[in-house]
């Protein structure tokens, strides 16, 4: 009894140490995460415009609850129109990793007048 114990331990160690058992579970973890990166990528990331957005706008953007939203808003009506989107750090509750998770989906809008060239 002893002697078929140890050889089926033993041979449940070949098993994990054999190469395709080996990959076989990293495939199905590669695959699991691109499952979910392909169902965070399939939700279009939206361009929120800080100088225009109002704040139902604003809380539609990941992280950004009713608070937050009123408070980008009321900075944006005191200090007036943002001209770098790092101003927003400036918001109590956006700090620099919240900033850089929704940097990709911010804009300040066409702040700068188109040039013309005059001779």
């Amino acid at each position: 009894m002893l002697r078929t114990a140890v050889s089926l331990l033993a041979l449940l160690a070949c098993l994990a140490a054999h190469p395709f058992a080996q990959q076989a579970e990293p495939a199905a973890k590669a695959e699991a995460r691109s499952t979910k990166a392909d169902a965070r990528s399939a939700k279009p990331a939206m361009v929120v415009n800080v100088n225009s957005a109002s704040a139902a706008e604003l809380e539609q953007l990941p992280g950004i609850g009713p608070k937050v939203a009123a408070r980008i808003v009321d900075y944006r009506t005191k200090k007036g129109p943002y001209r770098k989107l790092e101003e927003l750090m400036n918001v109590q509750g956006i700090g620099e990793k919240s900033f850089l998770k929704l940097r990709s989906q911010l804009s300040i809008g066409g702040a700068s007048a188109p040039t013309s060239q005059q001779q």
